[in-house]
């Protein structure tokens, strides 16, 4: 492919100005761009989208195709059944719009996938939140989406990641923890004074996560 792209421009002006980075997309440090347009192997999606989003500095648009359902879940609302961890996470950072849909019989030879073509437009300036802690607090609502959060916060693994949190987070600050502490305690009194405990994150917004987040981390619960 790198050669045909060569042979192509070879003699003509556009010669000079074709610059080609051969290697792993994923591996690779991008240099500045504007405009990202590309037809992706299907199995770098998630890693490529978070990759460009966090990408610096900010680019314009990134027009890209992905597996039909892939791009569904990027668009995807509160409340819909493809709305998941991808769809807030990608929507917190980007503007994401489906442009329209690619059947399987444009490619020669069919794959065995229908695809769709996505515009990505990073938000500029980004929300101001730490992305490490946003992803891991989304990371345990949509382990189990449907449940309630109540719930999906009494996972053993879960409290066990809160409490060893929390208690670096008390070390650091020279916080004094009662011997009568109780982690799973502390998650629950949060949730139930944001009104959250009985939440779902299959139909929580933007909003509803960042007043959740900033609620846990005022009380010094982190998810990184």
């Amino acid at each position: 492919l790198v050669a045909e792209l060569q042979k192509r421009v070879q003699g003509t002006p556009y010669q000079a100005k074709l610059q080609i980075l051969v290697g792993d997309v994923l591996k690779t440090e991008l240099p500045f761009f504007d405009i990202c347009v590309a037809n992706i192997p299907y199995q770098i999606s998630s890693p490529l989208v978070f990759k460009l989003l966090l990408h610096r500095p900010f680019f314009r648009c990134a027009v890209l195709m992905f597996q039909k359902e892939f791009a569904q879940r990027l668009v995807a609302k509160p409340g819909d059944k493809l709305f998941c961890r991808l769809s807030i996470n990608t929507q917190l950072l980007a503007r994401v719009d489906m442009l329209m849909k690619v059947g399987k019989n444009n490619f020669r030879p069919p794959p065995k996938v229908e695809s769709s073509v996505v515009r990505i437009e990073p938000r500029n300036p980004p929300p101001p939140i730490n992305f490490v802690e946003w992803d891991g607090l989304t990371r345990i609502a949509f382990v189990r989406k449907n449940k309630t959060l109540s719930a999906a916060f009494k996972h053993s693994t879960t409290v066990a990641v809160l409490d060893k949190n929390y208690r670096v987070h008390c070390s650091l600050h020279n916080k004094d923890i009662p011997e009568d502490f109780d982690i799973k305690q502390k998650v629950q009194d949060i949730l139930t004074n944001c009104e959250a405990d009985q939440m779902r994150a299959r139909t929580m917004d933007i909003d509803d996560f960042m007043k959740l987040l900033h609620a846990f981390n005022s009380e010094g619960i982190h998810f990184a």
